[in-house]
């Protein structure tokens, strides 16, 4: 089984509102629609996701009406982007299904607390292809929150034990810190537990790999 992250950066242009990039998810979709075996797709939620959740500051939480008109519309958003996305992957010859993190997961005070991967267990059984992404989730203490693609990659990771887990960035690989941003960033030729709990802020992963592209 192969893992895949379709980063929001790729698919979108972030610094602008709900701005999809239709040639970038047509060729994502098609190089996944190459690819031989199971596999499962996430992709990030880019400027249908990040905008207005850090405008609204939607990771605090919260129930007033006006975070949660931000949160709806989010949901909203983040749905039309992936409705876009599945779109592709079924015109390149697989049978994509959405699967929201808001159905399957809860947080707690930021942190995972039930997770239940029963649909992309069953889906992908069948030869489907499922696909989920960055979402507005319920979280036990704080309401709301954010869960992010990257982890949602962490737990069908824990959950699958993928044959690989690749990363499609707008980036050439996996970096110390924001390359674009940072002169200092250092590429990781190989990534081990502590690299990953650094590149996703204190979160565990095991046994990853980083497979690098031509």
């Amino acid at each position: 089984m192969l893992l895949v992250k379709f980063g929001g950066s790729v698919l979108t242009d972030k610094d602008r509102l709900r701005t999809p990039r239709p040639a970038a998810i047509r060729r994502l979709a098609a190089e996944a629609a190459a690819v031989r075996g199971p596999l499962l797709v996430v992709h990030g939620a880019g400027s249908f996701g990040h905008i207005l959740a850090a405008r609204h500051r939607l990771n605090e939480g919260g129930t007033a009406p006006a975070r949660r008109a931000a949160a709806a519309r989010v949901q909203a958003d983040v749905r039309e982007l992936d409705r876009l996305v599945v779109e592709a992957l079924n015109r390149a010859g697989l049978s994509a299904v959405p699967i929201p993190p808001a159905a399957v997961l809860v947080l707690d005070d930021g942190n995972v607390s039930t997770v239940d991967v029963t649909g992309f267990l069953e889906f992908s059984s069948m030869g489907f292809t499922p696909v989920t992404f960055g979402d507005v989730v319920r979280d036990r203490r704080r309401g709301i929150s954010i869960c992010s693609g990257d982890l949602m990659m962490l737990e069908l990771a824990r959950a699958f034990r993928p044959d690989r887990a690749v990363f499609a960035a707008d980036v050439d690989g996996l970096f110390t810190a924001d390359p674009k941003r940072r002169k200092s960033a250092r590429l990781l030729e190989t990534v081990g537990p502590k690299d990953f709990r650094d590149a996703l802020s204190g979160r565990r992963v095991v046994g990853t790999r980083i497979v690098r592209g031509p």
